[in-house]
């Protein structure tokens, strides 16, 4: 993992060098030639290398140079008084002090450092700079530096070969420390004593300031008696390009129920060309586009092999397509109290890849519930809201995500990543989740009740692996298949044809028979059925013209159900009970749309 990390990092030049680490900085300080204060230039949102002394600058008198934090570049006592408030001004007193004496340090290597020191120490100048940075609102926590002549300190060529010396206080003399191979590169080295924190893990449980990657603070976790990172050990140089990979690829992963899902390939691939973000990325909760009337085209479930599919057509059209990787690399990351928790890592073929993800959007390829046209696509995040405990009005749904799914997450990547059969857990959610939906109060519903169609794709990913595992064939289709083996597929799609024939002759009903019997129906329809049947009579006998069209519907659906009804339906026969009331209301619905079509185009012939 560490060596694919840095490799990465190397092949799209981040490694920096030792000493150096990538930030953003909020604002220069900009001063003329002769010193004088011109005034605030704000900073690029690109990160540019600073100096940087690791884990030390977290200590209590140390601080990082050249580039730090406001309120140790310029303190000030406009804070209320208090013990916590005066415990923080006497700690970036300390560290103001400490900057001040490597700046006067540097500034004899690089003499105009000391207009920069000036204007830190001297009253006027300092409150002139202090009103500006609140002025372009510059917090106290953003990270400072200065420009002399229009240019910043950072490049300055005396500046940098001043910290290549100073910073070898910080490094282990290596003439006197013993060197060992190296766990990225393999090469011999004096390891690090303590890594420098990856940053990008805050909004998943990780420290603002960063969280250790290596870290061995504990006897238990130490062996042969050596001390911290040294039972891990990896060089400066090295580890930076792990920093940096690490810090470029959880800029922009997005989070799975609590984690962050980070993936990168051993070749380089376009945004727009890569499944896995696809599938995995982040975007806005949306609805099934079928249920407003519009019609949603099909979505192509061979999607992810677009790219393969160019490569050999390239031959033909002589058109330049960029290699294909070969490798792929995930890892699931969260913080926890200050280090880098590895939730789950996986490397693999990227063919192989392309032909699971391929299989995984074939599974979950359904009709909307409009039927005019598969289900749009959407990314796992979203998807696994219907997995968690349905609650109305909820503004913390991804917070009880990753509390409630923490420990399925890794495991529904794994089955979408390896073509595995999702776990038992998967089906019993989705299943109460639709059942909590069907159960909601009918102000909220519209004129028919349907399934979650994203609750309804779980079941029917679940289902076509378990049909192809138990017996090497798969009948479950997009819509709804009328020659369909399992009984309780029919009896979910009876029901639904059952509840549009009262909804038919009696639309204003307070409680439909879906509202009062759906529950009992999906576990035990052999108690139910009979009486929905009678129900069914009562309410065809109102119909007119659609009498036939409902009658001979019903019929064909309790013809396939079989010689006997199912008394009591284990989980994966609730599935297809699901399943098929809801391929069946789509049709119902796509048959509705189709006769009004008709009447249309009779009526403007």
């Amino acid at each position: 993992m560490l060596k694919a990390l840095y490799d990465y990092a190397v092949r799209e030049q981040l490694v920096l060098p030792p000493g150096y680490v990538r930030k953003s900085i909020r604002a220069y300080v900009s001063l003329a030639g002769d010193g004088a204060f011109f005034g605030i230039f704000p900073g690029s949102e690109e990160k540019v290398p600073c100096p940087d002394i690791g884990s030390m600058a977290n200590s209590g008198d140390k601080c990082n140079v050249l580039a730090v934090r406001r309120s140790i570049l310029f303190p000030h006592d406009t804070q209320p008084a208090g013990s916590t408030k005066k415990s923080e001004r006497e700690a970036n007193a300390a560290k103001t002090s400490y900057f001040s004496r490597t700046m006067a340090d540097a500034a004899q290597a690089e003499p105009r450092l000391t207009f920069c020191l000036h204007a830190m120490q001297d009253p006027g100048t300092a409150a002139a700079v202090l009103a500006e940075l609140d002025r372009m609102k510059v917090r106290a926590g953003d990270v400072v530096s200065f420009m002399i002549d229009g240019q910043s300190i950072l490049e300055l060529p005396g500046v940098v070969r001043w910290w290549e010396q100073f910073r070898r206080q910080f490094a282990p003399d290596p003439d006197n420390e013993r060197k060992v191979p190296c766990l990225i590169t393999g090469r011999l080295t004096v390891p690090m004593k303590t890594v420098p924190p990856v940053s990008g893990l805050s909004v998943v449980g990780g420290h603002a300031r960063g969280d250790a990657l290596i870290c061995f603070d504990k006897d238990a976790f130490c062996s042969y008696g050596l001390k911290q990172a040294a039972n891990a050990p990896v060089s400066e140089e090295a580890f930076a390009g792990v920093k940096a990979a690490l810090d470029d690829l959880l800029a922009d992963a997005p989070i799975l129920a609590g984690m962050k899902f980070v993936h990168w390939y051993d070749k380089p691939m376009e945004a727009g060309e890569d499944s896995l973000s696809r599938i995995f990325g982040a975007i806005p909760l949306e609805e099934d586009g079928g249920s407003d009337g519009e019609e949603v085209p099909a979505v192509n479930p061979h999607e992810a092999r677009r790219q393969a599919d160019a490569l050999i057509g390239s031959v033909k059209t002589g058109r330049p397509v960029h290699e294909l990787p070969n490798q792929y690399y995930i890892l699931l990351l969260s913080g926890v109290s200050g280090r880098v928790m590895i939730r789950d890592y996986q490397q693999g073929n990227y063919h192989r890849l392309t032909e699971n993800l391929r299989q995984w959007e074939s599974d979950l390829a359904l009709t909307n519930s409009a039927g005019t046209g598969l289900m749009k696509p959407a990314k796992l995040s979203a998807r696994l809201i219907r997995l968690i405990t349905r609650q109305n009005a909820d503004q913390k749904v991804f917070e009880r995500l990753g509390k409630e799914l923490a420990g399925l997450v890794p495991a529904i990547i794994q089955v979408i990543l390896n073509d595995r059969p999702p776990p038992d857990a998967v089906i019993s959610r989705a299943l109460a989740y639709i059942r909590s939906q069907m159960f909601s109060a009918p102000e909220e519903e519209q004129t028919r009740k349907v399934p979650d169609p994203w609750a309804c794709q779980w079941l029917k990913a679940w289902l076509c692996r378990r049909e192809r595992t138990l017996y090497q064939k798969e009948e479950l289709a997009v819509e709804y298949n009328a020659n369909h083996p399992e009984p309780a597929y029919h009896c979910g799609a009876l029901v639904a044809v059952y509840g549009a024939i009262q909804n038919t002759a009696m639309p204003e009903v307070n409680a439909s028979l879906i509202d009062r019997y759906y529950a009992s129906a999906s576990q035990t329809p052999a108690l139910v059925l009979g009486q929905l049947a009678r129900m069914s009579n009562y309410h065809l006998a109102k119909l007119e013209g659609l009498k036939i069209y409902f009658a001979n519907l019903r019929d064909e659906v309790a013809c396939a159900i079989g010689d006997s009804i199912p008394t009591v339906l284990r989980p994966e026969q609730q599935a297809y009970f699901a399943l098929g009331y809801y391929q069946m209301c789509a049709k119902l619905e796509q048959d509705r749309r189709a006769r009004k079509a008709a009447a249309a185009a009779k009526a403007n012939a």
